[in-house]
């Protein structure tokens, strides 16, 4: 998988490179520059590339001095065996590449990782970089963190105090009411009792002398 390194290196520097180009181009006025293909694209031209020095490392003239005797005996024979051996050994390879992604979701993390650099060029301001003390680069990335809980923890704590004042207010307005009940059940009280006795002595005086 050395030749498959390498290639990428060449891919990665052709596409940079047709890329200065055609910005170049387009500077000067000419047609729009060609968006570079994707890390998915890119991976599938290495696959392919490999392939390619694999069937051109195993040629047919090589596998035929492998097996000269039989080659000598049915060259056509040896041709058929050949050509059925490399169509399945590419198969093979291709078929094992395609679970490697499917297991890895590599489709999936080369598209993000395309949007991702895509999204990083429009950033004026430049990425974050590790400054070589670790001190410094987890207060630099905790501090952030704790001020803005710390805000989120003042915030609920004013409106806790804020629904507590409101509960204690309503408590109290029922105390307030309760005992204004409770005058209010004293005052009739009295008032009824005055009335019985008025009553009762009213009662008394209709009564007849004995």
């Amino acid at each position: 998988m050395g030749g498959g390194g390498g290639a990428v290196g060449r891919l990665d520097m052709a596409a940079a490179g047709s890329g200065s180009e055609e910005a170049a181009a387009g500077g000067d006025g000419g047609s729009p520059v060609p968006a570079a293909p994707g890390r998915a694209q890119v991976f599938a031209t290495v696959v392919d590339t490999f392939l390619e020095k694999l069937v051109a490392a195993g040629s047919y003239q090589r596998f035929a001095n492998c097996y000269r005797c039989f080659y000598k005996l049915q060259p056509e024979m040896t041709r058929s065996i050949y050509d059925q051996f490399i169509s399945q050994l590419q198969a093979s390879i291709k078929e094992e590449i395609q679970e490697v992604k499917d297991e890895g979701n590599l489709e999936v993390l080369f598209n993000s990782l395309d949007k991702i650099v895509e999204e990083a060029k429009n950033q004026e301001e430049p990425a974050w970089r590790p400054s070589g003390i670790p001190e410094e680069d987890v207060r630099s990335a905790m501090v952030p963190y704790l001020l803005k809980h710390r805000s989120y923890l003042r915030k609920v704590l004013k409106e806790k105090e804020e629904e507590n004042r409101k509960v204690a207010e309503s408590v109290l307005t029922g105390r307030n009411r309760i005992a204004e009940l409770q005058q209010l059940i004293q005052a009739r009280k009295h008032a009824w009792q005055a009335i019985s006795k008025e009553q009762q002595e009213l009662i008394m005086t209709f009564k007849e002398p004995q």
